[in-house]
């Protein structure tokens, strides 16, 4: 069975990366001296993988997105919070025990949310990192947040940790596992054993939250 590449990126980076995207397309991350038939290769040797990712995808049912009306809930740090229309304000978007929107900026809502949650994101995912890396002896050199939708994270080679802001909709311990898994990527920057075993010693319990992250992420959105 042939499988057709709908994407190629080629990287600054070492191994080759097979991402099953929401609509069930392929996007293929390979490093930039990676010939064409080395990558049509290992897609062969990951097609099981492949039809299995995308039907999962396809059994996934589809969640409705937000409509940004009273009474309506959201997720912040892996707890539901209802949203209450109110006379306009400024900022336009408040959270204290539940969020608050002015009613005049309901027409852009889904924009006033998304950037709430990215300064928050990026609040989040800076003080994690912090005292991770400081706990573990990790240098990270900065941390960015980005609208990735198939990502949590990514690390780039010269040190910068990626998050995307739909993270910051999940549990602490769920965000701790990510941002471990991508401080453990300054040491070992693959997948293999050894990366592994960096992941379980700094983060005893990674698997139940992978595991989360799988049955659940697909909540993570708006």
């Amino acid at each position: 069975m042939n499988i057709q590449i709908d994407k190629l990126i080629r990287a600054k980076r070492r191994t080759v990366a097979l991402i099953i995207e929401r609509d069930g397309t392929l996007t293929v991350r390979a490093p930039k001296r990676v010939n064409l038939d080395d990558i049509e290769k290992f897609i062969r040797e990951k097609t099981d993988w492949i039809i299995r990712t995308r039907a999962k995808i396809k059994s996934v049912v589809e969640i409705p997105n937000k409509q940004y009306t009273d009474g309506e809930r959201f997720l912040f740090l892996g707890n539901e919070y209802a949203l209450k229309l109110v006379k306009p304000q400024r900022p336009a978007l408040k959270f204290e025990s539940g969020f608050t929107l002015g009613a005049a900026a309901q027409i852009r809502a889904e924009q006033v949310f998304i950037r709430w949650y990215k300064e928050q994101a990026l609040r989040v995912f800076s003080e994690r990192v912090k005292f991770y890396a400081s706990l573990h002896g990790f240098s990270p050199k900065q941390v960015k947040v980005t609208s990735a939708k198939t990502r949590w994270g990514s690390c780039s080679s010269s040190g910068t940790l990626n998050f995307t802001w739909r993270l910051v909709m999940a549990p602490l311990a769920v965000i701790d596992y990510v941002v471990l898994h991508e401080l453990a990527h300054l040491r070992v920057k693959n997948h293999s054993p050894k990366f592994w075993r960096v992941v379980e010693e700094v983060c005893p319990e990674y698997k139940k939250q992978r595991k989360w992250l799988k049955e659940n992420g697909e909540k993570l959105s708006l």
